[in-house]
């Protein structure tokens, strides 16, 4: 690792009834709509065997009966694996909250449920520390330099401003934010950096850079040119086109620092 905070390399998996899913468009959860990739442990264990430094789950079935079935893979995985555990989807409670951290989660992501109610973060920073909680944000662009927040998935538009919004989620005591392009999500075409760069300027905490991953190079420019401080993907790394290691390998050969996997 060479001089400067690592940057992380983090796998998303979309959990819907037991299983990692990668949906055709963005948004879109109907089971018509959705690839299954794989088992949710299996899948952690071999993130974890790369040298991973976090994995985020998204319970995008968000029904009482797709909480149930998160839980019991929060379960599994934090059993197996270590490294920490982001759960998201469907949360709207501090109650909810505790459950999944009780299974094992280490950090929760609320998204629609922080913009319904955005006193749910100040609540969730509150009751179990502002590096719990992570607000998720799915932006759209609206014009030269202004993207509009979506909710629902991605096909709600709520009026509300995406720079701003992360500056108040960040006021309220997030400690995170998760920001996903709804432009570049599924393209494999690159992350947005602008909106990137222009989120990371206006808050203090980490931004984790999601939506557009197709190759190395895109993740070396969200993390340099974006000021990320981390990149999230799904298909690139489920579909095996990269593994953690070969990107961190190339980040490190491009001078990108990032914590290195060392086998035991």
């Amino acid at each position: 690792m060479k001089g400067g905070l690592a940057k992380r390399i983090i796998p998303c998996l979309d959990v819907h009834d037991g299983h990692v899913t990668r949906g055709v468009r963005f948004g879109k959860a109907e089971a018509g709509e959705l690839r299954d990739v794989g088992d949710p442990v299996a899948l952690a264990l071999r993130y974890n065997q790369e040298g991973a430094d976090e994995l985020v789950f998204y319970d995008i079935t968000a029904s009482a009966h797709g909480r149930e079935t998160m839980i019991d893979v929060i379960e599994r995985v934090a059993d197996q694996c270590f490294m920490p555990l982001t759960a998201g989807g469907g949360l709207r409670s501090v109650d909810d909250m505790r459950r999944m951290l009780t299974a094992g989660a280490d950090k929760i992501s609320i998204n629609s449920s922080a913009l319904a109610q955005p006193g749910l973060i100040r609540a969730g920073a509150e009751k179990f520390g502002s590096q719990c909680i992570v607000v998720s944000i799915d932006a759209m662009r609206a014009g030269a330099g202004r993207w509009e927040v979506f909710s629902h998935g991605g096909r709600r538009p709520t009026g509300r401003e995406a720079i701003a919004w992360a500056e108040e989620a960040v006021e309220r005591g997030a400690g995170e934010i998760v920001l996903n392009s709804i432009d570049a999500d599924g393209t494999r075409g690159g992350y947005d950096i602008e909106l990137t760069r222009r989120v990371s300027d206006a808050v203090a905490v980490p931004v984790v850079a999601s939506g557009g991953a197709g190759s190395l190079d895109h993740m070396a420019a969200v993390l340099r040119e974006g000021r990320a401080d981390a990149v999230l993907a799904a298909s690139v790394f489920h579909l095996r086109q990269y593994s953690v290691q070969e990107v961190k390998l190339f980040l490190d050969r491009h001078e990108i620092p990032v914590r290195l996997y060392e086998p035991s």
